[in-house]
């Protein structure tokens, strides 16, 4: 009889502790093995390939830039800087050497590498405001 309880108790324990386990265990988050409900549009892109010899010591940065109405970016090279950007707002409009005037808005970019020489200015009547990823050297 004493026999008995022991095995009760012990087939109890068993199926408590595997309750217990088992309600743990759902409880928990698991990660997905999909991404859901996320979606991306290329915006700008650059091939690096003959744009660096090395990046080594060199950081990947970017930054939100501003220029205010009436404002102008001097002229500039972006040899070994290569650099992409992306318009949020306002209007700039980039004098490249050797090519057209180019006015870009909210939604605009550009891809700059080693043969991109050029200034800019605000001629809108807003700051304008664009995001700036690029390599510079240290």
């Amino acid at each position: 009889m004493l026999r008995n309880r022991y095995t009760v108790f012990a087939a109890a324990s068993v199926i408590a502790a595997s309750a217990f386990v088992a309600g743990y265990a759902t409880a928990q988050r698991t990660p997905p093995i999909k991404t859901i409900g996320q979606s991306e549009e290329p915006l700008r892109s650059l091939d690096l390939s003959n744009e660096l010899d090395s990046v080594k010591g060199r950081p990947l940065r970017m930054r939100k830039i501003t220029v205010q109405p009436g404002g102008a970016l001097a002229l500039h090279s972006h040899a070994d800087r290569p650099a992409i950007t992306y318009m949020l707002q306002g209007q700039m409009t980039y004098h490249q050497e050797g090519k057209p005037d180019l006015v870009a808005n909210p939604g605009d970019g550009f891809a700059e590498g080693r043969a991109t020489t050029h200034w800019g200015e605000n001629t809108g009547k807003v700051p304008a405001v664009w995001i700036a990823v690029d390599i510079p050297k240290p």
